[in-house]
Order: C-alpha cells, then sequence, then structure tokens
C-alpha cells in the first residue's frame, strides 16, 4: 500500500512538472489583434508539384480561394514556367496581381520574359502594376543603366505604373533608378540586417521615411516586408512563430493607420527556397505548407500549437519506465525515486521535443539523413544521461548497501590455512623498486604463501639478476623465474606461473612488481573463500607516491573515483571489474576456466568476465591493502587508459553474444559491463562529433550549411553541465577529498579523452595490439616533451578554438545561434584543454605534496 502511495504520489508531481515546463516554453502571448484585410501578398507559385516545383492548376485555384477575402492582392515574381496561370486564377477571385517579370545575366531570356509580362498585362486588368526584376542589381545580374532601358521600354508598352524591386540601400545607391520608375518598390526586411523583433517596425518606418525624404514625389511601395517563424538567428533578430506573429499584427494596424502600400513575404512557406536560404527562406509565410494559418489575427499566439499533444506523448513515454523503476527500487529514498524519475521524464520531453520539430521540417532532401544522425546522437546522449543518473541516484539516496564487506580484522589464519601462491610478473622494471615489493610480502602475517616472480623478456642482465639473488636471500618461499622469450605478454607470464604453483595452493594472489603490500592483506581476505561460489576477492588500487608532485596527486584522485565510486555500485550487483593488483583468485575455479586470456591486454578484466559467466561470485573490499606506483608522466598516463581501453573493445567483441542474451549474467552484470564502458565509446563518439563541429565551422563561414537547431544544441550543453555537477556530487559523497583535487580529478579524467577514443576505434577495427608496459621511477619531461605528449590533442585545441573565434566574428556575438554554437564548440574543446593542462603541470618542477589518502572510503551505512 505504501509503494501506491509513493508512485502515485512520483507520478503526480512528475507528470504535473513536466506539464508545467511544457507549458511554460509554450507559454501564449497576447498581441494587438488584427481585423482587416491585407493590402497584398507575396505569391511564389513554386511550394509544392513535382520534381520541378511546378504547381497543377488545381494546387493554384486552391491557393487563390485560400486567400480569397484575406487579401486585396499578390504579387508574383515571373511569369515563365506557368507562372502566367497565377493570373487569371487570381482574377476568379477578384484578387489584383502586382506582377513581376524575372531578371537574370541572360540577356536574350531577359528580353523573352519581359515580352511575355507585357502581354499578360495587356490581356488581363486585375494586373495593376508592373515589376521589372527582383534585386537584380543586389545580385549584379544586371548594370543599374541596362535595367533603367528596360523600364524605360516597358512604361511605354503599357498603361499602368512600371517599377523594380529592390532592398532601400539599393534606390539610395542609384538615384537614376528612381527617376526611371513611376513608384519605388522597396523591400525592407529587419531580419536580414539582424534588427531583433521588438525594434523590427521601428526600423521599417525608418527606412521608408528615409526613401520618401531622398524622393519625396515618388509613390513608395513597400514589396517586401515580414518576419519568418524559424530558422537561425541573425545578430539579434530571432525566428520563430510568436515573433513573427508580433511582427505581422503590429505592421498590419501601423500600415493601416499610416495608409502604407505594402505586401507582406510571404503568402504560404515555401519548401523550395531551403536550397537557396537555408531553414529560415522556407519559413516566412502566414500559412504553412500544408495551407494552415500559422496563427490567427486576434487573440493569444503560442510557438507551437501542438504543445500539449507532445507533453502528453512524452508523460506516456515516460510512464512505464517509472512505474517500473520505483516499484523496483524500493531500495532509495524517496528523493531518489523522485529524483530520478524526473530524470526519465525529462528524456522523454527531450527527445518528443526533438522529434516534433524533425516532424515539422517534413523534409524530403538530404537534411533527412542529418536529422537522422542528430536525434540518434541525442538518443546516445540522453541513454548516458540516464546511465549517469542512476549511478548517481544510487549513491546519493539509498538506504544502505546490499554487498559491503569489511576486511577480517580479528581472523587469526591457522598453520594450516589455504595456501596462497602469490605472483609477481615483471618486465624491465626497476630493480629497487620490486625488491620493495617482495621486501613487503615477506612481512606479510600469514603462515602458508609463496612467491613466484616471473620476469619476461628483460634482455639486461643488471636488471633482472639482482631480483634472482634477492629471492634467493628471502628463502624457499620466494621463487625466482627469467624467461627470456615468452609470448603472450604479461597474461603469458601468469599462465607459465599458474603451471609452477605448489600442488598445495589453493588460491592464486596476484600484484604489480610496484605494489607494497599490508601485512594483513591475506588475513584481511582469505575467509571470504570459505564460501564456495566466491572465486576471487579484490582490493582497490591505491597509490604511494601522490606527494611527489602536482601531476601524481591529480591522478591519484582521478583514479580512486573508479575504485571508491564504480567498483563500489558495481559490487551491489555482484559485476566489478577484476584488476591484475591486489588481486586472489580460486585456483580450481582459474583452472576450470583455462587461465588468463593472452589475446587480450586487459587479461584481468577478461578472466573477472569469464568467472561471472560461469556462474561464481566476486567480493570487492572497499579498504587499501597495498600501495603501487602511479605513471610518472602524462604520456604513460595515457598510454595505461589506452590499454584499458582497447582491452575492453576487445572483451566486448569476444563476449558480445553473453552479454545481449544474459544466459549466464545477471541482468545487472550485463548493464555494468555495457553501461560501465559506455562512457569511453562516448569518448570514441566526442572525436567524431570534435571533427565534424570543425567541418561544420568552416561550411558555416561560406554559408554552406545553417546551425544545427536548439533543440539538439541546448541538450548537449545540460547534459554536459549535469555530469560536471554530477561528478562532483558523487566525489563529495564518497571520495573525501577537498574541492580543488574534485576539480583536478575532473580534469585529469578529461585529459584521457582523446587516448580512450583513439583506444576505441583501434579496438573496433582491429584485433590485437601489443601490449603496453606502464613505466615507472622514470625522469619527469622536459617542457617541449610536454607539448610532444599531447600534440595531437593541441592540433584539435587550435582548430576549435580558432572555429569558435572565426564564427563568432563571422556572424557576431548579438547572434544566439551563433553563441550557442560557439559554447557547443567550447565545450568540446574541453578535454584537449585539460590535455594541454595536465601535460605543462607533468613538466613542471617537482613540489611536495600533501599525501593524499581517503579519509572515509565508504560512508554508506552496512546492510544488517
Amino acid at each position: 500500500m505504501l509503494t501506491i502511495k509513493r508512485l502515485t504520489l512520483i507520478l503526480t508531481l512528475v507528470l504535473l512538472a513536466n506539464f508545467t515546463v511544457w507549458a511554460l516554453v509554450n507559454r501564449s502571448v497576447a498581441e494587438r489583434a488584427w481585423g482587416g484585410i491585407i493590402n497584398g501578398l507575396s505569391y511564389s507559385g513554386y511550394q509544392a508539384g513535382d520534381a520541378a516545383n511546378h504547381m497543377s492548376d488545381s494546387d493554384i485555384d486552391r491557393d487563390m480561394a485560400t486567400l480569397a477575402g484575406h487579401t486585396n492582392g499578390i504579387r508574383i515574381y515571373g511569369v515563365s514556367d506557368g507562372l502566367d496561370r497565377i493570373v487569371t486564377a487570381a482574377a476568379r477571385y477578384n484578387i489584383n496581381v502586382n506582377l513581376g517579370a524575372w531578371i537574370s545575366r541572360d540577356a536574350a531570356a531577359n528580353a523573352q520574359e519581359v515580352a511575355h509580362a507585357i502581354d499578360i498585362a495587356r490581356a488581363n486588368p486585375n494586373v495593376k502594376r508592373l515589376i521589372i526584376g527582383n534585386e537584380a542589381l543586389l545580385r549584379e545580374d544586371i548594370s543599374a543603366p541596362d535595367l533603367i532601358v528596360l523600364i524605360e521600354h516597358v512604361k511605354r508598352q503599357v498603361n499602368i505604373p512600371v517599377s523594380t524591386a529592390e532592398p532601400w540601400h539599393i534606390w539610395l545607391k542609384y538615384p537614376e533608378l528612381a527617376d526611371s520608375v513611376d513608384f519605388i518598390s522597396v523591400h525592407i526586411l529587419p531580419y536580414w540586417e539582424g534588427v531583433p523583433e521588438d525594434g523590427a517596425l521601428g526600423y521599417v518606418l525608418y527606412r521608408y521615411k528615409q526613401l520618401a525624404t531622398a524622393f519625396p514625389q515618388k509613390h513608395i511601395y513597400i514589396g517586401e516586408v515580414g518576419w519568418p517563424s524559424e530558422g537561425e538567428w541573425i545578430k539579434g533578430a530571432e525566428p520563430s512563430q510568436i515573433n513573427q506573429a508580433k511582427f505581422t499584427r503590429d505592421f498590419l494596424n501601423i500600415a493601416s493607420e499610416q495608409r502604407l502600400d505594402y505586401s507582406i513575404v510571404e503568402a504560404f512557406d515555401a519548401p523550395w527556397k531551403r536550397g537557396i536560404e537555408g531553414t529560415v527562406g522556407a519559413h516566412w509565410g502566414l500559412w504553412n505548407r500544408d495551407r494552415q494559418p500559422k496563427f490567427a489575427m486576434s487573440g493569444s499566439v503560442v510557438e507551437s500549437t501542438r504543445w500539449l499533444w507532445g507533453c502528453m506523448t512524452a508523460s506516456l513515454l515516460a510512464l512505464f519506465p517509472i512505474q517500473w523503476f520505483v516499484r523496483r527500487r524500493q531500495n532509495l529514498k524517496f528523493a531518489g525515486q523522485l529524483f530520478y524519475a524526473t530524470l526519465i521524464q525529462a528524456v522523454a520531453s527531450i527527445l518528443i521535443w526533438a522529434i516534433m520539430a524533425a516532424l515539422a521540417e517534413k523534409i524530403l532532401d538530404s537534411n533527412v539523413i542529418a536529422w537522422i544522425a542528430l536525434i540518434g546522437a541525442e538518443i546516445i546522449l540522453l541513454a548516458l544521461l540516464l546511465v549517469d543518473g542512476l549511478e548517481l541516484t544510487e549513491v546519493i539516496w539509498a538506504h544502505e548497501r546490499r554487498r559491503k564487506f569489511e576486511p577480517h580484522e580479528s581472523w587469526i589464519p591457522p598453520v594450516n590455512a589455504p595456501k596462497v601462491s602469490i605472483h609477481v610478473p615483471c618486465y624491465n622494471e626497476p630493480p629497487h623498486m620490486v625488491i620493495e615489493t617482495l621486501d613487503a610480502l615477506s612481512r606479510l602475517n600469514y603462515p602458508n604463501f609463496e612467491v613466484l616472480v616471473i620476469d619476461n623478456n628483460t634482455k639486461d642482465e643488471e636488471i633482472w639478476k639482482p631480483l634472482e639473488e634477492h629471492c634467493a636471500k628471502l628463502g624457499e618461499r620466494f621463487r625466482f623465474f627469467h624467461l627470456p622469450k615468452w609470448p603472450g605478454f604479461k597474461a603469458g607470464a601468469l599462465n607459465f606461473a599458474l603451471a609452477q604453483t605448489s600442488m598445495d595452493a589453493s588460491i592464486i594472489g596476484v600484484i604489480d612488481s610496484d605494489y607494497v603490500v599490508k601485512p594483513n592483506w591475506l588475513s584481511a581476505t582469505i575467509p571470504y573463500f570459505d564460501k564456495q561460489d566466491v572465486a576471487f576477492v579484490q582490493a582497490p588500487q591505491d597509490y604511494r607516491d601522490s606527494s611527489e608532485d602536482a601531476f601524481k596527486r591529480m591522478c591519484y584522485w582521478e583514479y580512486a573515483g573508479f575504485f571508491h565510486i564504480g567498483m563500489v555500485q558495481r559490487n551491489e550487483r555482484n559485476a566489478i571489474i577484476q584488476h591484475g593488483t591486489m588481486t586472489l583468485i580460486r585456483k580450481s575455479a582459474m583452472q576450470r576456466l583455462g587461465g588468463w586470456a593472452e589475446w587480450c591486454i586487459c587479461e584481468d578484466a577478461e578472466l573477472g568476465l569469464r568467472i561471472f559467466e560461469s556462474g561464481y561470485e566476486a567480493v570487492y573490499m572497499n579498504h587499501s591493502l597495498g600501495r603501487g606506483l602511479m605513471p610518472d608522466n602524462f604520456s604513460a598516463y595515457k598510454t595505461q587508459r589506452f590499454r584499458w581501453a582497447y582491452g575492453a573493445v576487445q572483451i566486448l567483441k569476444r563476449h558480445w553474444r553473453a552479454l545481449k542474451e544474459g544466459q549466464t549474467l545477471s541482468r545487472g552484470q550485463r548493464y555494468h559491463f555495457i553501461t560501465g564502458w559506455l562512457p569511453w565509446f562516448a569518448d570514441a563518439a566526442h572525436i567524431v562529433f570534435a571533427t565534424a563541429a570543425i567541418v561544420w565551422s568552416i561550411l558555416l563561414l561560406f554559408k554552406l550549411v545553417e546551425f544545427p537547431p536548439a533543440v539538439f544544441l541546448v541538450p548537449t550543453l545540460s547534459v554536459f553541465v549535469f555530469k560536471i555537477v554530477a561528478g562532483f556530487w558523487l566525489y563529495q559523497a564518497r571520495v573525501k577529498c577537498g574541492w580543488r583535487d574534485r576539480l583536478t580529478a575532473a580534469v585529469a579524467g578529461m585529459a584521457l579523452s582523446h587516448a580512450v577514443a583513439r583506444a576505441v576505434w583501434q579496438g573496433l577495427f582491429t584485433s590485437n595490439t601489443p601490449f603496453f608496459r606502464t613505466p615507472k621511477c622514470a625522469d619527469k619531461p622536459a617542457a617541449l616533451q610536454a607539448f610532444l605528449m599531447a600534440r595531437e590533442e593541441i592540433t584539435l585545441l587550435v582548430l576549435l578554438v580558432a572555429s569558435t573565434v572565426a564564427v563568432l566574428i563571422r556572424f557576431d556575438i548579438s547572434n544566439h545561434d551563433a553563441v550557442l554554437w560557439a559554447g557547443m564548440l567550447t565545450v568540446q574543446t574541453l578535454p584537449y584543454w585539460a590535455a594541454l593542462y595536465v601535460s605543462l603541470i607533468n613538466a613542471l618542477p617537482r613540489k611536495h605534496q600533501p599525501e593524499s589518502k581517503l579519509i572515509a572510503p565508504d560512508p554508506a551505512p552496512s546492510a544488517p
């Protein structure tokens, strides 16, 4: 009963919030009403029809019937290709025509067009004016003297006023043109000049009066005036349905009061103009392409008349997932259930918003591909949002941890405790470092263990001989093996060690050659093997060199995020990643599974997945029981993460059936092994998007494409902000470090994005790559080498920054679309700024840092 009440309350709150947001975004705006008849409307006659955009007689007649009673006249722009049919169709509905003759660079075509226009004007009394050319001087299709000759010729042939149509500045530039015409036909379009809507009407009147002052003896006909309902911003001019309605109503009222002669551009939306003027060119009509009015001339106006349907669809889409989540996750507090339910609803609403925008376009050309790609990318982005949101919800609002394992502090191992065979693989490692590791193992407070040191493929005797000698000093528990030429990299060495393991050993331990374990490592963990289903026990990786410099300190806290957040959450569903250090494995399970996979450069994670596929359990003990060394430079840091990401792709390619079908893995295990590596695939997508953004920006500069719709850019930026906030929130809850360390950890993580992206793409298209050793105890790089370590990232950074600056210069910061796109480009630069910053920090002289230690590894309460 309590569950039903809680579910009802959550659904009520979420659905109400969803409705409120949709209503606020689409809130109605009250504007001045218009109740008269429009003086004139532009009509192109190309809005629909066959591939050549020709309209049938019935289509034209339908349009004239639609316009009848709403306008006194129409303006058309040419008479070729059947456009002359419009004149007779308009006459049937008592609609006057301002007839145009299209002027191009083809003199012969111009002569034919003008002659035909003269004939039509003579034959049709509803033709009231002739307009020879439309912005022909602006396009430089004809010279002013030649155009004047044409106009004078036409004036001698007809008994109606004759002019040409040009923007206001062309008339001021060519006063001789004004002398040649009977009236001035001027285009005043504030949108194209970047004038915000609230100043647009004043701008029109200003230009009108400017021409009236310059040519006081000429009648002025505003041949084009209007506002688009959709498209890109130009400076402060925003195309929107509300702005179109406001401008149109205000202008019609002022025009009526001041007795202006005008033609609104235009009657119907014209999709064919998309290829000429972009999205905005297709959305100047007072009626849409389906011949439905976009807005009423009285009453309030809303941006989308179908927003309620979108709201309802989004609510229905989210309804089942919310119910399923709330019923399944009773272990969460009310705030956590409400938070994630809200996140589900937000994702559904964003998706419906994008789909509605795409459907409204009704695009049937190559733009379909772009919209499909953008919606597909947004679905992936929103999926990542839900994954990150679920982790945040579980960490912050879970009542308790169901699987929390503590060290067995009070257990005193007996003499006959299970024998542990500890394997220490090494290759070309500094002898003093490995010796420190071996000395720590010799101090284990456990009675029954052996240590096998396997040095494979190290050529220099001065490196491996000291290890052999030291093992001999430590006694018979320590055995050393040098393998001069051994295949399989680390996995090959570990398989050799498995074959050399004592027959009476039942547990295999593996640590890296730089790890100094605590004396209680084995005594704190071995009792968990009393449960036969447990195949391995894992302790977190920890490090002892974080105080060496700022670079290692930031790396330390970046590592800590995974081991104290991600691994803890994975442990709740028995889905941890096994690591090749600080791990203990049941020998019988290893033998059953065939040992380590030598085909995979992440043999440890691969073995862990096979163990889960075989039905075993794992124990993750979130307590530091040993500390190793971190990579000494940024290059090694990237190489290590490259290996992990490449290995993850290898694993996914080999185990995709088990992850897909779920016959051997639980739902939770499949979820974590898929979504846990999903952010690395997001990094791979990022490099594609960054490259595409650079190319898109170049095309923008040459006006070959438009800015992507805000319906995609706004959610992308919002998800980025969410990830930053969620990351800090998670660190505050689980990783007890200061805000500066949280910030530098985030920077260090971002700095690895490019290396991860390269690894994923290489992993998708190749089957294997050499094992990369992570060098330890190396010298710090010089400043020049720091730049070289990040040369690929710096190249992309320079290109993205240059694109951002160029776009803002080209389109001005008052253009909201340009600012939004610049914001997107800036977000794209952050991983590359991070890489540059980390590489430079790494090159700085070493300055001792306070030692990094987790204050409280896990504050969550234990399950009863």
